[in-house]
Order: structure tokens, then sequence, then C-alpha cells
């Protein structure tokens, strides 16, 4: 039987999928404490040799305090489901992980599957590179205790920038008159309706395509992340690559602060002191007819997703059933690099260490628009002499083949 400490798992080919529990075991969300959370998911990974009893430095010990070091809860369970999916192709190849070597790792790398709606295909390049990182960092965390002899992943060949931004391309983009078509739609829907439900609605596309925040960082974000620095309004965030507790914020306008500040002001208006109390930004709302759901909870991607794809909807846009949190993301940075805004100015926006993973967010479109091909004929048609008339053709010889 299952508990909090000793969640379940099923192993599925290349994919150990974990349960609800294990993800709670692994953040600390269980009434368990951490310590055996985290020690009794990793207790269900496979080709782990068990560790003896009095040895603190043990396989099994070490991935515990490795995944421990990890601040993000995101960053924990991804590392924990990648680093299981590793481990169960050594349980089917009958290999100690401790002796691996590069060509075991190649092979399961060009093995890699992943299952979208029941069909199994291969990784995108960006989850082939986590994939790969997660399990390096593990081995490097076991060679600096002496656990283990190598990295076998040191040498292996992983997605480029490129390719990882390529992959990252999937979630729709919206066209600037699209995303200002679906933002009027949601901020006018909750004026006319004024429920905290349709305000939260409207906060949420706004923090989506003003922001270029990733979901996460506005799904975790509390009320007290609400501030200001030298004068603007900002919202701190949990940012990403900055290290254990790392945290950033980004500038708030008006437009997303209005419907920000509608939402938080009709939200206050069900506690007794009209305040909204300390917590989560971005909360359920009481199921009107339903008094055992009293909302209150804190949103999750999922619930951002449905938000998004509704939105879309009410509002009329074709990819409407397609788009995703990234969505927003992508579509803000686009659109930006589109517009002619600095490359150095977006990449800070976007938090990317690395310049061309935020080029490679830059969508066909704007690329064909801003296409240098056409300052060239420029330069060009100051020197050439004047074309030849264009000679006579049959009535039926198309202009254009």
């Amino acid at each position: 039987m299952s508990t909090p400490w000793e969640p379940s798992a099923e192993v599925m080919g290349e994919e150990v999928m974990v349960a609800a529990s294990d993800a709670d075991a692994l953040t600390g969300r269980s009434e368990a404490p951490v310590r055996d959370g985290v020690a009794g998911a990793v207790a269900l990974l496979p080709a782990l040799p068990a560790d003896e009893p009095a040895d603190r430095y043990g396989a099994r010990a070490l991935t515990a305090a490795w995944l421990r070091g990890h601040n993000s809860d995101a960053t924990r369970r991804a590392y924990y489901r990648d680093l299981a999916g590793w481990l169960d192709y050594c349980a089917r190849t009958r290999l100690d992980p401790r002796d691996a070597r590069r060509a075991d790792v190649d092979d399961w790398s060009a093995s890699m599957t992943v299952s979208v709606r029941g069909a199994v295909r291969p990784p995108s390049a960006a989850t082939r590179a986590r994939r790969l990182a997660a399990v390096s960092s593990w081995y490097t965390y076991l060679q600096s205790n002496d656990v283990a002899d190598r990295n076998p992943t040191l040498l292996v060949r992983r997605p480029s920038s490129a390719q990882i931004a390529a992959s990252a391309r999937k979630a729709p983009t919206l066209s600037v008159p699209e995303t200002a078509r679906l933002l009027d739609t949601t901020e006018a829907r909750a004026a006319d309706r004024g429920t905290e439900t349709a305000w939260r609605d409207a906060a949420v596309i706004g923090l989506l395509f003003y922001t270029a925040l990733r979901v996460s960082s506005f799904t975790q974000a509390d009320l007290a992340d609400l501030g200001t620095e030298a004068g603007y309004r900002v919202l701190w965030h949990r940012a990403k690559g900055k290290g254990p507790g790392g945290r950033d914020f980004v500038r708030l306008d008006g437009e997303v602060c209005r419907v920000l500040d509608a939402y938080l002001a009709v939200r206050a208006r069900r506690h007794p002191d009209g305040a909204c109390p300390p917590g989560p930004l971005l909360v359920t709302a009481p199921h009107p007819y339903d008094p055992a759901k009293p909302g209150g909870k804190r949103l999750t991607q999922r619930d951002v997703t449905n938000i998004l794809r509704r939105q879309a909807e009410r509002a009329g846009l074709p990819a409407a059933s397609r788009l995703t949190p990234h969505s927003g993301r992508r579509t803000v940075i686009t659109t930006l690099l589109g517009n002619d805004v600095p490359l150095a100015k977006v990449q800070d926006l976007a938090g990317h260490a690395d310049p061309r993973t935020t080029r490679g967010y830059d969508d066909t479109n704007h690329k064909l628009a801003a296409s240098p091909v056409t300052d060239l004929t420029r330069i060009l048609a100051g020197h050439r002499s004047a074309p030849p008339p264009p000679a006579p053709r049959p009535a039926d010889d198309r202009p254009w083949p």
C-alpha cells in the first residue's frame, strides 16, 4: 500500500511514470518529513544497489541528497523522472549504473522515447538535452563523493542550443492583432461581468502576454511578491538558472496592473476585513453553487492552460485549442524581436543565458519580414541599370510558374 513517503511508480518502457504522491514526497508537500519523502521516492528507482545500513555514502543515500540539493520543486521532479528513465535502461540491460560507459549512454540516448496521447515517438531536442543534463549532474555528484569513477555522459553528443530552441516552437504564437483581440475580449468580459473569475482570467492573460514569464513563475508567486523597485511596480519570482533560492523581478506596466488590481479588489470583497489574506497571487474562485468548493487554492499550470484556451476561443482565435502557457512567452519574445527591440533587451526580459536561445523563439514570419534581402535589393538598386522592357509573351503564358 502506498504512503506519502513510500510512493508508487509504474515503469512504462523508457518512462517511469511518477504518481502524484511521489511528486508530493519529492517537494516536501506530504505530511511526512522531506527527508523521508525523498528517500522513499529514491527507494523506488530501479538498478540502484541497496545501501548498507551504516553507509551514509551509499548510492541511494547520495541520490536522495542530490535531489534535496535542488531548490526548485519543478527541477527536483523533472530530475527524478529523468534519472528514473536512465536507471530503467540500466535495469533492462542488466547494467550497474556505476560501471556505465559512454557507449551505454549513447545507446540510451538513441533509444529515448516519449508518449504523447498514447503515441510513442522520439523526444524533442529540449527533452533529450534535459535528460542527459540530469543524469550528468547525478554522476558528477556521485563522483564528488567518490562513489563513481567516471561520468559516462561527459562526451556524449547533446542537442545544440539552436536545436533546443527550434524544438520549443511547437506552442503556437499569436500575431499582434490576435494578441490585442485576446486581451481586449478578456478584459471587456471581466468589466461586463465583474466577477472574481472573470477578472482573474483577465489577470492571467495579462501576465502571459505582457511579461514573458514562465507559467511556473507566476503560479508560484504570492501576494507578498508584488512590490516596487525604483518607483516601478514589479513582481518578484523564482528565476531559472540563478541557483538555489534565486529570484528576479519583472516590471508590471499599466495595462497588466489595471486588470491585476481589479482582480485583487474583487477578490478582497469576499473576506470579512476587505483585504486578501496572505497567500498565492492567483487562486481558484469560490464555486457559485457549491459551498464545499470555497476556492482559494493556488492555480496550477493546467488551470492556466484551460483559462487561456477558453478565453482564446471566446476571442475567436483559430489556434485556441492548441495554445499553451508557453504560447504567451513565445508571443512576447517574437513580437518584440519582430518590432526591432534590441536582442539584448529581449534576452534580459526572457531570462535567457544565451542570446541564441532568444533568437530561436523568433518566428519565420518575422524573419521574412525583416530579411536583409530587402536591404540588399535597395543597396544594389542604386547602382544597377534600368531593367530592359519585358519581352512579348503568349496570352496564356503565366508571369509566375
